[in-house]
């Protein structure tokens, strides 16, 4: 089995951050560490947005799906679930604290921080060489059997 989320339990998402299934996506793995999820995610040339630095918007997806997973895995271990609830990000905040080199390796670093029936609240951390360089805050909700994304992991 495999240990990362994604391919574990949605092998045939086709999500730009984390679907396996989608050839031009950044392919995301969350991999639970605790009570966190953490990746490891290098980046590539075309991920740049000035001198080697990445690009806002690559880090706010890559951001936005870390934190989408690390809240349906809260969810999943707080209900005792043997599978992800289809979870949406219903807010979601990105703050850039410094430039994200691309040259090296990305670590990033999810958890939930408050549970609230199918509200989460999550907050996670980006870090390139150990330092933090963006630091995200979302509130991630699981969705009813009407919603598009409720079967989403599937």
């Amino acid at each position: 089995m495999a240990d990362n989320l994604q391919d574990r339990y949605a092998p045939n998402s086709v999500c730009f951050g984390c679907g396996p299934k989608n050839r031009e996506g950044l392919r995301l793995k969350s991999v639970p560490f605790g009570d966190s999820v953490v990746a490891d995610w290098t980046p590539r040339k075309e991920h740049v947005a000035f001198a080697n630095f990445g690009s806002g918007g690559i880090i706010s997806v890559l951001m936005d799906c870390h934190g989408n997973w690390a809240a349906t895995y809260a969810l999943m271990k707080a209900r005792g679930l043997a599978a992800p609830p289809g979870t949406v990000t219903a807010e979601y905040t990105v703050r850039f604290l410094k430039p994200s080199s691309i040259d090296k390796k990305w670590q990033l670093t999810a958890w939930a921080t408050k549970i609230d029936g199918d509200r989460v609240n999550a907050s996670g951390e980006l870090k390139v060489d150990g330092v933090v360089t963006a630091a995200m805050n979302g509130l991630f909700v699981a969705v009813k059997e009407s919603h598009p994304a409720f079967d989403r992991w599937q």
